[in-house]
């Protein structure tokens, strides 16, 4: 398996987008990476890349790019339940746990959070603290503000 990594533009900065010839493995802001790629293009970055565009203009919501995903069975579950979050909403840490039938996780479901290497498909900057606090986002909380008002606006 050979995996290529194209550099996508965005209006919030330049992505890294990595796939095999049938699923992409991460799309990451480019400052977040920090590996070795082999450059190149595949369907699936193709795919993503025309997303995008619709996406941040506002045309899609549900993302159809065949995903591949390289994490722990919890993490696998967190990811699966982020993903059913609905556009232009939010959830929190512990909704998140609660919803994948492990309440007292919301720890862990921050953590897995966290470790997603799909932003903006898997919509990890949809989960906010329990008091409605923005909370973390590794890709800068300025792009995790700016992705939920333009769902809003969409929504």
């Amino acid at each position: 398996m050979i995996l290529k990594t194209s550099r996508l533009d965005t209006p919030l900065g330049p992505m890294l987008a990595t796939a095999d010839d049938e699923a992409l493995y991460s799309l990451e802001f480019s400052e977040q990476t920090r590996k070795s790629f082999v450059f190149g293009r595949t369907e699936p970055i193709e795919q993503i890349e025309r997303e995008l565009v619709d996406y941040f203009a506002g045309k899609l919501k549900v993302f159809k790019t065949p995903l591949c995903f390289l994490g722990t069975p919890f993490q696998n579950r967190v990811w699966e339940e982020l993903q059913k979050i609905p556009h232009g909403e939010t959830r929190s840490y512990a909704e998140i746990a609660a919803a994948i039938g492990k309440p007292s996780a919301f720890r862990a479901a921050a953590q897995a959070n966290g470790a997603n290497k799909l932003a903006i498909i898997v919509p990890c900057h949809r989960v906010i603290n329990s008091s409605g606090a923005l909370g973390g986002y590794s890709s800068g909380l300025f792009r995790k503000e700016w992705l939920l008002d333009l769902e809003r606006k969409w929504k």
